[in-house]
């Protein structure tokens, strides 16, 4: 594990985002997308082009034709019925069933309560807001190796709380042409109203155009690679998007005193889902970075996805020795990670001192994996630096506000004299009739 000695030597080496939108396809992938899309595409954002506009054009014909490119899967209904839904119930282990259904009801208190807190509708002196639940959600939920139900529930769960009419699930087949049992469970579970076999930018352009298969919806969410990522980008504006989610990045920030077995094992389950995560770790021990070091190096053997995050650690892993707690909460704070995990004495009072993650995992007993799963916060977190002024998906994303003005004659009154002054003031003689006329100052 490479280490780096130094608040400035850290920012200009391990702490140092590549830009978005530079992104550069490997020349599998390149020629892949070549194969499928047309050989005069370079980039990512040539490709979705191509996809957005084909199944805008061509529907369900140009959805199917890429999946089944993409994925390479044979099928020709996009949408799950019910009873292959049920039928997954009988192919998931049980114990596993319960364990989904556990995590479903911790993620589902804690968005109401989240929902109590959010904004609600209120009407003083005639003027004031309405909130309403968006009519329809798409959620892509990446994988057909990786299997994540856990993405299933973090995000549609959120929606269905905030009381959204129809939250559809968008999610790739396998080769067999079926969606892997473990996510059909957790659809089922989270009671989603939809599941459609697709993925990429084409289930994001049936969920921005609809299709003669698939509903057009208000919003679509969730996380995704390059792709769908790009695809949630251009298609913002025709509709709503949460985010644009990059790959996960953890920062462990460590005193002399932590655990370097339990610091390395944190970094590791980062490092684990994607040779893009970004794992690193802030101490202001020398020794310890050595120790975490070291740690990786066994764990990584232990692990059945150890060649990714090796990947993961050789890319973007590394250690920032630094000289106080002060300076390394501050490298952090600038870096605005996925994911903080302050593994220091007296963690809680360093955890008030965060103005930018995603979130926060306070003491050693608080790995970020309880956030992945069973915490109840959505795991669907601000990357690439965009905790500086995002959030967390949650029951807000999900719902939206329309400004109430509904005074009477009195308030009118009180009002209307300033109103068609401005609007005089502003040259807008229209506008400030429409008040004269209800005062009867003018004809």
């Amino acid at each position: 594990m490479r280490i780096v000695e130094g608040a400035d030597a850290g920012r200009r080496t391990l702490l140092r985002r590549q830009p978005p939108g530079e992104e550069t396809l490997p020349p599998d992938v390149l020629r892949r997308t070549r194969e499928v899309v047309g050989d005069d595409v370079s980039t990512p954002a040539e490709a979705v082009r191509r996809i957005l506009r084909d199944v805008r054009e061509q529907g369900d014909a140009a959805l199917l034709r890429y999946c089944r490119a993409f994925d390479g899967a044979q099928y020709s209904t996009l949408r799950i019925g019910g009873d292959e839904i049920r039928a997954a119930y009988d192919a998931v282990d049980r114990d596993v069933v319960a364990a989904l259904r556990f995590a479903a009801g911790r993620i589902q208190t804690f968005h109401e309560e989240q929902r109590r807190h959010a904004a609600q509708s209120f009407l003083r002196d005639g003027v004031g807001v309405q909130v309403r639940p968006l009519a329809r959600v798409g959620i892509n939920v990446p994988g057909a190796v990786a299997i994540y139900p856990s993405s299933l529930l973090m995000t549609a769960l959120p929606a269905k709380v905030a009381g959204v009419d129809e939250v559809l699930v968008a999610t790739p087949a396998g080769p067999d042409g079926h969606v892997a049992p473990l996510k059909l469970v957790a659809a089922g579970i989270a009671g989603v109203d939809g599941v459609f076999r697709m993925s990429g930018a084409q289930a994001v352009a049936a969920f921005a155009y609809g299709t003669e298969s698939v509903p057009k919806v208000d919003k679509v969410c969730g996380p995704g690679n390059v792709f769908v990522t790009e695809a949630k980008r251009q298609v913002f504006g025709e509709v709503g998007i949460d985010a644009l989610y990059g790959p996960s990045e953890t920062i462990v920030i460590a005193d002399e005193a932590a655990n370097p077995v339990l610091c390395a094992a944190d970094l590791l389950a980062q490092a684990e889902h994607d040779e893009l995560a970004t794992p690193l770790l802030i101490t202001v021990s020398q020794t310890l970075a050595a120790r975490v070091g070291e740690e990786v190096e066994r764990q990584l053997a232990l692990l059945e996805r150890r060649d990714i995050a090796r990947a993961a650690f050789e890319a973007r892993g590394g250690a920032i020795v630094v000289d106080s707690l002060e300076e390394a909460l501050a490298l952090a704070n600038e870096f605005a990670p996925e994911h903080l995990c302050l593994l220091v004495r007296d963690a809680a009072r360093w955890a008030a001192l965060v103005r930018n993650a995603g979130g926060v995992f306070v003491g050693e007993m608080s790995p970020e994996t309880l956030g992945d799963y069973t915490a109840g916060p959505s795991h669907v977190m601000p990357t690439a630096g965009t905790a500086r002024f995002a959030s967390p998906l949650g029951v807000q994303d999900f719902l939206k506000t329309t400004s109430v003005i509904g005074v009477d004659d009195a308030a009118l009154r009180a009002l209307g004299q300033a109103t068609a002054r401005i609007a005089r003031a502003e040259g807008l003689t229209a506008h400030a009739r429409t008040i004269e006329l209800r005062l009867g100052d003018t004809t």
